[in-house]
């Protein structure tokens, strides 16, 4: 769920506050850092603050009365001001920059951490390149809030607020020129703020639209290029980005006119300044001193005005940037450890559903009343036609999800009341689409026991015949696999993954359609390979083959989420039922079953 008050949904001034209290609180280890470092910055400007009233006195005591030691004096007092300015801006700017860096990096490694967190139903509805997205673009403009935009903020809310001070000091009528301009620039900068917020929020969602675009396209490069559809692809990516650009174009012309007719007006205010206070100095009201330091606060005034409410806007874009990773952080796992579980002992193997029902949506259940009963190093075919519930109920063992209704129990403890991390420990997980990180063989089957030796890491390829085909390549385990394994053929991925469940060595063993797609001579490999990682465990089988189905010690049948008919193949071979009519149809030796 994500927190209220982040949501579009509240007042804009509300939604700005909250999101720049959340931003700040990031930084809230670094406190004493960011504090110094405002300091530091904020004496910069004061000392800045300083200089007209030194050419006031330049020229007032100097000019008109000529005297050249007073002269000298000033030259080096300015100079000595502005080695100080310059010395103070750069232990501020460098102090609030390392605070930046610092947060971004932790609000990157908390985010990365806080998605392995979430469950496996998380991410069915998400796109990955949304999340990347985040982790990068959006987590920019965060920082840019930390940093930039910060010191510049504190910078020039202390040059206006002097800068006013100062003037009215000076000549408070003259004054009244700048005070005209701020309530009309107030009112546009909270009129155009909350478009430019929410148009920037816009943004972000079209450039983590286009950024999935691509990582789909470029991560199934082979089907693209298959079916010949470069060209479509190339086209998604440019309507998608086609999207930002107008979205962003649109955002820009908010911004552009906010500052444009806040700096127009403060012009018009200094040639007002510039005319009125001409005409003083010509009618000896006021000192030639006094007009050039009243000119030059003006500026100050007029310049600050311009890069606040440039940093307005990049407030709101880093406010729309952090309501979606906020979103994120506040987005809790469905399936998540009870507050008293307590670890999974060593597990024998023993695996029970008890009435288990389950459903994606509440419009379609998935499986229905699920009673089954697996004894420790049993091995369990799961048949059925497509859509029958056979990958779910395989995906309940482990907690991917929570079953609606019903309990699911290893050697007697019910899975919802254990640490989820222990009992994934004790599964081992061969997938029909084996997923291999772009590293080395090696590193690759070490993920499996991330402790296990290198001499481990072969024997498990051994046993997984895949030390063969390995020690044939040039680097042998150091050969690098690519995205996704795209270097090794089906065969040899499979093998890879057997060999990482092999070092996992854990009591259940889940293998979905782990033959399937593969040629004769790879999946008598495999299927020699798969035999060797059964022993001695409690094995469920989706099948893909009648001779894996076949030697395994029970069949569990299943058709719309229900089992139909459980026993061996030649007790369910024998007697009318859906078991035959998948065997003598679906299980011929090319043909798959699911």
């Amino acid at each position: 769920m994500s927190d209220p008050s982040t949501t579009p949904s509240g007042a804009p001034r509300e939604r700005l506050s909250v999101a720049l209290r959340r931003i700040y609180a990031l930084a809230v280890p670094y406190r004493r850092r960011l504090m110094a470092s405002l300091l530091l910055t904020a004496l910069a400007a004061l000392i800045f603050l300083a200089v007209p009233l030194g050419l006031r006195t330049l020229l007032d005591a100097v000019f008109v009365d000529g005297d050249r030691g007073l002269l000298n004096l000033i030259a080096l007092g300015l100079l000595g001001l502005f080695v100080a300015q310059a010395a103070l801006s750069f232990a501020g700017y460098y102090g609030l920059e390392w605070t930046g860096e610092r947060v971004l990096n932790d609000l990157r490694q908390r985010l990365y951490q806080h998605l392995h967190v979430l469950d496996v139903g998380f991410f069915a509805n998400q796109r990955i390149g949304d999340l990347t997205s985040r982790l990068s673009s959006d987590v920019l403009a965060v920082r840019n809030a930390l940093t930039t935009a910060l010191v510049q903020a504190l910078t020039q809310s202390i040059m206006l607020i002097g800068s006013v001070a100062l003037m009215v000091g000076l000549n408070q009528k003259m004054s009244l020129f700048i005070a005209v301009v701020v309530p009309p620039a107030a009112l546009m900068a909270r009129y155009f703020g909350r478009k430019i917020r929410d148009l920037m929020r816009d943004v972000h969602d079209r450039y983590a639209d286009a950024t999935a675009v691509a990582e789909e396209a470029l991560s199934a490069t082979r089907v693209v290029k298959a079916f010949a559809r470069e060209d479509y692809e190339t086209a998604r990516y440019k309507t998608a980005t086609e999207a930002v650009f107008k979205t962003a174009i649109h955002a820009l012309l908010y911004r552009q006119l906010f500052w444009s007719s806040v700096g127009m007006a403060f012009l018009i205010a200094l040639v007002a300044i510039f005319w009125y206070g001409g005409t003083e100095v010509l009618d000896g009201r006021l000192t030639a001193g006094d007009m050039v330091a009243f000119i030059f606060y003006a500026f100050n005034i007029a310049r600050s005005v311009g890069a606040m409410s440039q940093l307005y806007t990049v407030f709101n874009s880093a406010a729309g940037a952090s309501e979606r990773l906020f979103e994120l952080l506040d987005t809790r796992p469905t399936v998540q450890d009870a507050p008293d579980a307590v670890p999974l002992p060593p597990a024998q193997g023993a695996v029970r559903f008890e009435g288990v029902h389950f459903s994606y949506d509440e419009r379609q259940p998935v499986l229905q009343d699920v009673t089954l009963n697996v004894q420790p190093g049993e091995t369990v075919a799961l048949v059925g036609p497509s859509g029958s519930g056979k990958t779910t109920l395989l995906n309940l063992i482990p907690r991917f999800y929570d079953p609606k209704a019903g309990r699911i129990r290893v050697d007697g403890f019910d899975v919802a009341t254990v640490q989820g991390a222990t009992l994934r420990q004790q599964i081992a997980l061969v997938p029909q689409e084996t997923y291999l990180f772009g590293t080395t063989i090696r590193e690759n089957i070490r993920y499996g026991r991330l402790e296990a030796t290198d001499a481990e890491v072969e024997a498990a390829a051994e046993a997984a015949n895949a030390s063969a085909f390995v020690t044939a390549l040039p680097d042998g385990y150091e050969s690098q696999v690519g995205e996704r394994g795209v270097k090794l053929s089906g065969g040899q991925r499979q093998r890879i993954a057997i060999a990482r469940a092999l070092l996992r060595d854990a009591p259940l063993l889940l293998l979905d359609e782990a033959t399937s797609s593969l040629d004769s001579a790879s999946e008598a490999l495999v299927q020699e390979a798969l035999e060797r990682l059964m022993e001695n465990r409690t094995t469920f089988i989706i099948a893909h083959r009648l001779s894996t189905v076949q030697h395994a010690d029970r069949i569990v049948v299943l058709h719309h989420g229900r089992v139909v008919q459980q026993g061996t193949h030649a007790e369910l071979a024998n007697i009318p039922g859906l078991y035959r009519e998948l065997a003598t149809h679906q299980f011929a030796p090319e043909a798959s079953v699911s």
